[in-house]
């Protein structure tokens, strides 16, 4: 097997003999492919610039179109520095000079030449970095030539620091020695920008003249300026074998001033097209399936006068984006092309290159290349059509550009896949990547090259659509999607949606094109990819988030975030959100309360804030349950293995159950409720974010209670009858204790009620349950076996496949959970045992009580607060008071409080101790600093809809786990926990 036999699914590496780094189609200067190394050419052929006036989509001119004006603007520049200037005196023309918007313009000219002045007048001072300043900036003096070699290093790093932020940058200096401008187009080539050389070749007594005008250069040297001026002539014919893209040149004082640059925007950067866009995968000459999945993505095909589609244009607008590989191995490739060249001459599609393209390029321009891969095959058939057409076909191939970047910059589209330092940028380095991918350097069994999965690092924002490698299925990884799904190999054709993310895909009618290997394997580093890396959580970060802009995470915070995630979290493909914490009501004046509903009603009054919802708080542990409808979702989806089917953990990350069968049993329950009550079908979804809270409290609580209220409710228990009864035997034989009695007992009473308090939520679960009774079999009574006692009250659907729920008012959410409840019944009774719906009723699934409240209204808000004081007389721990409509702002744009907590006075025992109602210790207690709780309650809202959000969008897992890690490690910072 020969080289060119071993790449995989036509991903073969160029003919050795023509370089993927060099311009393959006829370029001007063909002295430049043969001086430049591989991967080293800083302007391929494919990514001129285009001028910022870009046609609308509908009428984008195709590729091919485009060059001629750069090929006219090369010849001419070309001509103009090809010998030595014209002695004839010549008229000054007003000069257009094309600089591409992403370049390094290298002014070149002689001490005096005007160049600064130059500058200043035609680029913003900040995109300008002057060889006087640098030398000023290190020794206080821009004339102190000993400065220079410090004054450039910092030239150099400035500029190295702009062109990789994607800034135009312009160096002022003479440049006229060969040594310096190597420097410069080195530092070109290192960031993939086009160098551009503005050559200033004014008459020396004119140098002369300005220098002696100058105070800081009246005793400059006349032989300084002849020298510039001799280094001068012999740089011209050289410029472009340097490596300068273009070469403008200015010659005298008057076509000096009338020059104008003008701004010119590269080819691939589209971000002005906004879409929508139908992205289509590899087709390698399969027209029937292409013909089939336009049509299901809604294009309307055009025919020709011999019935073969020429064209299609979609009802909607939508603009249909082809990565590539077009042809080969596939039964039709000229009817692939005919149609894709129709598509985009007629603005209908965009098209970047593939790797066969570029092979059947080269073999139309007439270069030497092997016959593999299905080239033979494409050859066989173009044979059998004109000679017109071919040379059309070779334009086509010629004119297309290496990657697209699209929709504001939200999204790339290239062949083969391009890491975020490439996007937009023009190089032949660039152009590679883009055509061939990468490799390791290794072949696998099958002697074909390993790739190298640079999905595994991506952390771009943009979303990168490629092809190039097939895969059985098309996956998102890390912000990108391989396309590619082996249609010509038995495969299917897929197509994405965007910016819907939608996938949709076609059958292949056979198998055209039997491959090397079976396709058995995920896109580069899918199978056995990193989802996350330790840098996407470390060290100091700021979150970008759609509701409150940028938060920032401090890096010990981050640190102990880290800790509890990597030691104690459950699987991250099951952790796409943990819940906020929650701000506690205004300190209440009202006498024996630091809580009351009063002020939770009038703090949303304020903020115009008219319905809430009051919510029944629920004394356990918070839990997040993600319910896939089965295992097969639960596996498709989050790439879990088999047996899991979700996950219930804490608002820590953590597994509430030690024991997977233990989560199944409570998954499996609301997984069956969901299908009975029809949320399934209704939701259009597979799988539920539900925020509940389990019960009982003791459940995860066992510790806490043992070591903090336990020992406080036994050790009063202990001492107290004790005391008492000496105190009263004292006051029996006449000893005056009456004040100190009083006070024991009323810290007897207080100590009693502080036990009362934390007990009515702590109850036997399993074997012996709360009512009592017999010891149960596992499995048995309602299908929960070990979890009998066990309630689970959700209050919030937080999510579903593709979008938030987030959003969605209260008053909804609760219908819905109602019907979810309300079906255990039917659940319990098939399976055996009994329904639920309450803490009061067997079964897990607990209703959570509300009332709405009309803030504005007395009467409204006198039973809110009636309704408070009956839940709490009960023993309830309180109320959580929240807006009825989700995602609420303030008149100055600032979020609404998503929920504020109101607990009971007797809960507040537990939590400020037994004694906290008596009127010295409630008058220190109501000086509560709020604000940091309010602001941290906030922020972690803020953070869990950005995770909500961005796992709606497809995101990348390590996306979501940003903002979920951001939650977590802002509960580190320092706060009263009692709030």
């Amino acid at each position: 097997m020969t080289n060119d036999d071993r790449s995989e699914y036509g991903a073969e590496s160029p003919h050795p003999h023509e370089s993927r780094g060099q311009p393959t189609y006829e370029d001007s200067h063909a002295h430049e492919s043969r001086d430049q190394p591989p991967h080293e050419d800083p302007h391929p052929h494919d990514d001129h610039p285009l001028p910022k006036k870009t046609p609308s989509p509908e009428n984008t001119p195709s590729p091919k179109n485009r060059q001629a004006p750069e090929s006219q603007q090369m010849t001419t520049t070309h001509q103009k520095c090809g010998g030595p200037p014209d002695p004839r005196p010549q008229p000054a023309a007003p000069r257009t000079l094309a600089v591409p918007d992403l370049s390094l313009v290298v002014l070149i000219g002689a001490t005096g030449s005007g160049k600064s002045t130059f500058a200043a007048r035609h680029f913003r001072p900040t995109e300008v970095l002057s060889s006087d300043v640098c030398r000023g900036l290190v020794s206080d003096d821009e004339n102190d030539q000993s400065a220079s070699g410090d004054a450039f290093d910092v030239l150099h790093y400035i500029a190295g620091k702009r062109l990789a932020a994607g800034r135009l940058t312009v160096v002022d200096a003479t440049n006229v020695q060969s040594e310096a401008r190597t420097q410069l187009v080195r530092l070109a080539r290192e960031h993939d920008v086009l160098p551009v050389a503005i050559v200033l070749d004014v008459p020396e007594q004119v140098c002369a003249a300005r220098n002696a005008a100058r105070a800081d250069r009246a005793g400059l040297p006349r032989r300084v300026i002849q020298r510039h001026q001799r280094e001068l002539r012999r740089s011209l014919r050289h410029l472009e074998r340097e490596g300068f893209r273009k070469v403008h040149v200015l010659r005298g004082e008057e076509e000096v001033a009338s020059a104008e640059v003008v701004t010119e925007r590269r080819f691939n950067d589209l971000r002005h097209l906004t879409g929508p866009f139908d992205i289509i995968g590899d087709i390698h000459g399969c027209r029937s399936e292409l013909e089939t999945l336009l049509g299901r993505l809604g294009y309307a095909l055009v025919r020709d006068a011999l019935g073969r589609p020429v064209d299609a244009a979609h009802p909607e607008g939508r603009t249909a984006v082809f990565v590539g590989d077009l042809v080969d191995r596939g039964p039709d490739s000229p009817g692939v092309l005919r149609l894709v060249m129709g598509m985009v001459g007629a603005g209908h599609a965009l098209c970047v290159p593939g790797n066969h393209e570029n092979k059947l390029g080269r073999y139309l321009k007439g270069s030497k290349v092997q016959h593999t891969h299905g080239l033979a095959e494409t050859i066989e058939q173009l044979d059998k059509e004109d000679a017109a057409f071919r040379t059309e076909v070779g334009e086509f191939i010629r004119g297309l550009v290496s990657h697209y970047v699209l929709d504001g910059g939200g999204l790339v589209v290239c062949h083969a896949g391009l890491p975020e330092k490439y996007h937009g940028r023009t190089s032949g380095r660039v152009r590679s990547f883009a055509l061939y991918g990468d490799t390791t350097g290794e072949t696998d069994e099958f002697g074909l090259p390993v790739r190298y999965p640079w999905a595994e690092d991506y952390r771009g924002r943009a979303a990168v659509v490629y092809g190039h490698t097939p895969t059985p299925r098309a996956n998102w990884l890390n912000n990108t999607l391989c396309l590619d799904t082996g249609c010509v190999f038995g495969g299917a054709m897929t197509a994405l949606r965007w910016p819907e993310r939608e996938l949709v895909d076609v059958p292949a009618e056979r198998v055209w094109y039997e491959p090397t290997k079976p396709l058995a394997t995920e896109a580069p580093g899918g199978a056995d990819g990193r989802p996350l890396d330790l840098n996407d959580v470390t060290g100091r970060r700021i979150v970008e988030t759609r509701h409150m802009g940028r938060l920032a995470v401090k890096g010990e915070n981050a640190a102990a975030a880290l800790e509890v995630m990597s030691r104690f979290a459950i699987d991250p493909r099951l952790l796409p959100y943990l819940p906020p914490t929650m701000a506690p009501c205004a300190t209440s004046a009202e006498e024996g309360y630091l809580e009351h509903p009063a002020e939770a009603f009038a703090g949303y009054r304020a903020d115009g804030v008219r319905e809430v919802v009051c919510e029944e708080k629920h004394m356990g542990s918070r839990a997040v349950a993600l319910v896939c409808r089965d295992e097969a979702a639960a596996g498709e989806l989050f790439g879990v293995p088999k047996g899991v089917s979700g996950a219930l953990y804490t608002r820590t990350g953590r597994p509430f159950f030690d024991d997977p069968e233990a989560t199944e049993r409570v998954l499996r329950r609301v997984r069956d409720c969901a299908e009975e009550a029809g949320l399934w079908d209704e939701l259009e979804t597979d799988w539920l974010l539900l925020d509940a809270e389990l019960m009982p409290w003791s459940l995860k609580a066992t510790g806490l209670l043992r070591r903090q209220y336990a020992a406080v409710g036994a050790a009063s228990a202990a001492a107290f009858p004790g005391v008492l009864g000496a105190l009263e035997a004292a006051a029996a034989r006449g000893v005056e204790v009456s004040p100190l009695l009083g006070r024991q007992r009323g810290r007897a009473a207080d100590a009693a009620a502080f036990t009362e308090a934390y007990r009515r939520y702590c109850w036997r679960v399993g074997a012996e349950s709360a009512d009592g009774g017999a010891p149960r079999e596992p499995g048995g009574g309602a299908g929960l076996g070990a979890l009998e006692g066990v309630r689970l009250a959700p209050f919030q659907i937080l999510a579903a496949r593709g979008r938030s729920l987030a959003g969605l008012a209260h008053t909804e959410q609760l219908a819905l959970l109602d019907r979810l409840i309300a079906a255990e019944d039917a659940v319990a009774a098939r399976d055996g045992g009994t329904g639920g719906g309450g803490t009061d009723r067997p079964g897990l699934l607990a209703t959570t009580r509300r009332i709405l409240v009309d803030t504005e209204d007395e009467s409204s808000v006198a039973a809110g607060i009636a309704w408070w004081q009956e839940l709490t007389a009960e023993g309830g721990e309180g109320m959580v008071v929240k807006p009825v409509q989700a995602l609420l702002r303030q008149a100055d744009g600032r979020l609404v409080q998503p929920g504020v907590k109101c607990r009971g006075r007797e809960y507040l025992r537990i939590i400020y101790g037994p004694e906290y109602t008596r009127p010295e210790n409630l008058r220190r207690l109501r000086v509560r600093h709020l604000g940091h709780k309010r602001s941290l309650a906030l922020r972690e809202y803020a953070l869990g809809l950005e995770a909500l959000d961005r796992m709606a969008d497809g995101e990348p897992l390590w996306r979501v786990h940003e903002a979920v890690f951001a939650v977590l490690a802002l509960e580190s910072e320092p706060v009263d926990p009692r709030l």
